[in-house]
């Protein structure tokens, strides 16, 4: 089973987290599973940003992105060759290591 390596986020993973996911799982899911609430303004329907992450490992073992996804992530902050929805990207066979960054585009955040 795959493993999923969250790196230190100061809100969301102060410690870091690694934690096992299904083939197939997108990230945000697996992340929920662990506990980890990434933010999700679209509720993970491929419409806004806010789940952007950053694909440190294994980035070229998820399938590509379609058109409507690299769209939206034109749109984030932060952007980076690596860059994926974690809603979108689905864990493959391999190891994935993972940065949540720290802003995102929303303005408000349902988070207090």
């Amino acid at each position: 089973m795959p493993k999923i390596i969250i790196l230190p986020h100061p809100e969301l993973c102060p410690e870091g987290a690694e934690l096992e996911a299904d083939t197939g799982t997108s990230i945000i899911e697996a992340a929920f599973k662990a506990g980890i609430e990434i933010e999700h303004a679209c509720e993970m329907a491929c419409a806004c940003t806010t789940c952007h992450v950053v694909v440190r490992e294994g980035f070229d073992s998820l399938e590509e992105s379609d058109e409507l996804e690299d769209d939206l992530l034109d749109k984030a902050w932060g952007l980076e060759p690596e860059s994926r929805l974690s809603c979108q990207a689905l864990v493959g066979e391999e190891d994935l290591v993972v940065e949540i960054p720290k802003y995102t585009i929303n303005q408000v955040s349902e988070r207090h």
